[in-house]
């Protein structure tokens, strides 16, 4: 099966999964978009009002904010892929509970993960960055770079955060800005088969799920 056949048979499955409480209340699912082939993988929390709509991630304020954050960088939503921990929404967006968040994870987003294998991955708040490094404060670590088996982890503040307070919009504009940098140091590291020195010169603890 090639990859673009994966994604598509993993969004299938989650528009009709079934394996936790959170399909009782949605109206879309909503499994991610963008190309196969992305180097840049962002993930969120889950789905607010909008993308449940709609059935695609980031589509209200937060993901004007994210589309605004890519244009800043020369990018746009068409070249990274996007996608959230929870594919439907909880209801009044509520925190997702941690049997939801293993569920998901396990079932789809690690093999969506494992596609795309993408050179930087991007985890926007605290629920995303949970999976890659346990015990880490966001409000410590947000915009730094972690080497976590294999892969560049970039944990950075949820756009939403920014929206609702002033004062973190300009730390999430100057987390964005170091990423072309990042993106090149993964390839380079890619390229020789080896870990580059990023910003955490220990080893990053990390959850068991990767």
């Amino acid at each position: 099966m090639s990859a673009k056949d994966e994604l598509e048979q993993i969004a299938r499955q989650v528009a009709q999964c079934q394996l936790c409480e959170l399909h009782y209340s949605r109206k879309r699912a909503v499994p991610g978009e963008g190309p196969v082939d992305a180097e840049i993988m962002f993930i969120g929390e889950g789905p607010g009002f909008h993308e449940n709509e709609q059935g695609r991630p980031f589509v209200g304020a937060a993901g004007k904010f994210l589309d605004e954050l890519l244009a800043k960088i020369n990018l746009r939503r068409d070249q990274v892929f996007i996608t959230n921990v929870v594919k439907c929404r909880p209801p009044s967006n509520r925190d997702p509970k941690p049997e939801e968040v293993e569920i998901c994870t396990k079932t789809y987003l690690e093999r969506q993960i494992q596609t795309i294998n993408p050179k930087v991955i991007i985890t926007l708040g605290r629920y995303s960055m949970g999976l890659f490094l346990s015990n880490a404060k966001i409000s410590e670590v947000h915009g730094q770079s972690f080497w976590v088996k294999g892969r560049l982890i970039v944990p950075m503040y949820h756009p939403a955060a920014g929206l609702h307070q002033l004062s973190l919009k300009p730390e999430i504009e100057r987390d964005f800005l170091r990423l072309p940098e990042l993106l090149e140091k993964s390839r380079h590291a890619v390229q020789n088969n080896a870990p580059p020195s990023f910003d955490s010169d220990q080893p990053a603890k990390q959850l068991s799920l990767f």
